[in-house]
């Protein structure tokens, strides 16, 4: 069984700070975007109709959450899980952005939460593409 190796305190210094503090950021307002969206979803008079869309939107909150506290840590993670991590959460990202995406010339909410997920995707994706062999 291979050994997984450990993003150390020498590869996690490869990534510059700047970058890596203002992705956490676009993650963080990815994850405010998509829960407000489904906050406002609920609070539609037609919320029973838009069930799937609210768990769509909460589980990619749930998922950005955990890809910032996996680059918040930085040295110690596991960087087969890392990159794992880093393409589920774009993965959500574009479903996210897909679906809102849909509704955003209706719905400011729609809107945002469709223009956030899709900067989380692409910063996810660069993020794995830096990530050390």
């Amino acid at each position: 069984m291979q050994e997984a190796k450990l993003l150390s305190e020498t590869d996690a210094g490869a990534w510059d700070h700047d970058m890596l503090a203002s992705a956490i950021d676009v993650l963080r307002d990815g994850e405010n975007a998509v829960t407000s969206c489904s906050a406002a979803m609920l609070a539609d008079p037609h919320a029973g109709q838009l069930a799937g869309a609210v768990a769509r939107d909460l589980d990619t909150a749930d998922v950005l959450a955990v890809t910032a506290r996996l680059l918040i840590r930085r040295a110690g993670v596991d960087t087969a899980l890392l990159r794992v991590q880093l393409e589920a959460c774009a993965i959500a990202c574009e479903r996210s952005a897909e679906l809102c995406g849909r509704h955003a010339h209706h719905h400011e909410h729609c809107r945002k939460c469709s223009e956030a997920t899709r900067r989380c995707a692409e910063v996810t994706r660069e993020l794995r593409q830096a990530l050390p062999a």
